[in-house]
């Protein structure tokens, strides 16, 4: 009977439950599995290897809250920020939510109560005239220069995120062989949630991409490929690799800030707004479920916003009596 197996035990059925019931992506079953294997083995670090889910307390749940914060370390030696920290309280959650569909008696979710953040999210992105540096550091003449600003080029006209950008093949991108056309593009791509949406491709964008399809000579399925890796039917690109190229990129572009491929993402949406562009828009753009995620992005609107207060407000006139 589940009631009886200890909640070590359900680690495995949970991530199963994820996949077969819940449908949910590799990425998000590959990080619960990170998350609650550190409570897993909290419980038996604590002395609680043998603790049902009907045995769990709310006392159990605040001694691993103090846990993640004050004693936890991350292999690079640094103790979790409130972020992290909620990121094991939700994986946590959504395990009793499991035992609640499954009818086996727990302390409900709702007794998790996640790690207050600050309300406001700064967002670090590049203007225009920082983007054309980044744009121009690779060297064209070569395989992998035409690689690396393509990939740039299609990150900046997307918005697309890592795992959606490293996932595309080669053959997806076969409709932009018209060298004529300048035209945006639209492609479908299965994004995060395994949700089906599209993407736009700027004229320029594609172009870089054609420059750098013709310059292949193989015929390898993935798009971006390691072309140093010596396994040929494994050298997709990885997001680590994309990640130090761009921070590379960035650094000899002369720029003081870090950069990473979110940092692209949100160059692009603050581009999208400061041009005018609706928050509903941008939401869909970016594929973000909600539009209380796109709204981190506010900082551009609310700028705009205040630039027109202070241009065409009459109270500006106005003088004490």
């Amino acid at each position: 009977m589940p009631n009886s197996l200890p909640i070590t035990q359900h680690l495995l059925p949970f991530l199963d439950y994820c996949e077969i019931e819940k449908g949910l992506s590799n990425n998000t079953q590959k990080n619960y599995r990170q998350y609650l294997l550190l409570f897993t083995g909290w419980l038996k670090k604590s002395g609680n290897e043998k603790l049902k889910p009907q045995e769990l307390t709310a006392k159990h749940i605040w001694d691993y809250r103090l846990y993640l914060a004050r004693q936890y370390k991350t292999p690079g030696g640094s103790y979790l920020s409130k972020k992290s920290q909620n990121y094991y309280l939700i994986a946590l959650r959504a395990l009793l939510n499991y035992f609640a569909e499954k009818d086996i008696e727990s302390l409900p979710s709702s007794k998790i109560k996640l790690a207050k953040q600050k309300s406001e999210k700064i967002i670090s992105f590049l203007e225009v005239s920082d983007m054309e540096k980044i744009l121009k550091v690779p060297d064209v003449s070569t395989i992998n220069g035409l690689r690396d600003r393509a990939i740039m080029e299609l990150f900046f006209s997307s918005g697309m995120r890592i795992s959606e950008l490293v996932a595309l093949n080669a053959d997806q991108l076969l409709f932009l062989d018209n060298k004529n056309a300048k035209r945006t593009y639209e492609l479908s791509i299965v994004g995060k949630g395994k949700h089906i949406r599209t993407i736009f491709i700027s004229p320029r964008a594609a172009e870089w991409l054609r420059k750098y399809l013709t310059k292949r000579r193989d015929v390898h399925k993935p798009l971006f490929i390691n072309t140093r890796s010596k396994d040929l039917d494994n050298n997709r690109l990885t997001p680590r690799s994309i990640q130090s190229m761009i921070s590379r990129a960035a650094m000899l572009a002369g720029l003081s800030k870090k950069v990473t491929p979110h940092t692209l993402r949100h160059s692009y949406a603050t581009d999208l707004l400061s041009h005018g562009a609706d928050l509903r828009s941008v939401q869909e753009l970016l594929g973000h479920k909600n539009v209380s995620t796109t709204q981190v992005y506010t900082h551009v609107t609310n700028k705009r916003l205040r630039d027109i207060h202070e241009k065409f407000h009459g109270g500006r006139d106005l003088k004490d009596k």
